[in-house]
């Protein structure tokens, strides 16, 4: 069986933009990154598409522009909210394999800078804590497969993703 596309689901600072694009190199694949596909189609900032539409805005942006998204031997790097669009996240099983990349609310809170910059989807006064719980769940919902990033720096994330994508194929 052959893996067509592999879409990277999980939180924001998870590494699915970097773990993506050398995971794409090593499989001879193309590379896309949904939020960037996102900032294209809407000629504006993530952050920027949040202040302006809302955070209702902003999913129906995000699940229409992933929902159709047509691609063959592609490396899909996801926005961590993908997740709460159950139309996008349909499309984007059928072609192919989603993957969760998994990191503790811990480690996360390390990795991650402004997350207003970032183009997070936080509701008011929500906390990264809360997010990360409302979160998870779906990420484990929508997964074909999860691999553990924790205490893994990106050589060892990738060595563990493509461990687990061999485990997959040979099925």
């Amino acid at each position: 069986m052959k893996i067509n596309n592999i879409t990277l689901i999980g939180m924001p600072g998870a590494g699915k933009s970097t773990l993506g694009v050398v995971l794409a190199k090593i499989l001879g694949y193309e590379f896309l990154d949904s939020d960037l596909l996102i900032q294209k189609e809407e000629k504006r900032r993530l952050y920027q598409i949040i202040d302006e539409e809302g955070e209702e805005g902003f999913k129906a942006i995000e699940n229409r522009v992933n929902a159709s998204i047509e691609t063959e031997d592609t490396v899909i790097a996801t926005g961590g909210s993908v997740v709460y669009c159950s139309e996008a996240m349909e499309h984007l099983k059928s072609i192919g394999k989603v993957v969760y990349l998994r990191l503790s609310l811990e480690s996360l809170e390390k990795r991650l800078g402004n997350l207003k910059k970032r183009g997070v989807l936080l509701k008011e006064g929500q906390t990264l804590k809360s997010l990360y719980e409302e979160r998870v769940p779906l990420y484990e919902k929508y997964a074909d497969i999860v691999v553990d990033e924790e205490g893994k720096d990106l050589e060892a994330s990738l060595q563990a993703l493509l461990e687990t994508l061999q485990k997959e194929i040979n099925k």
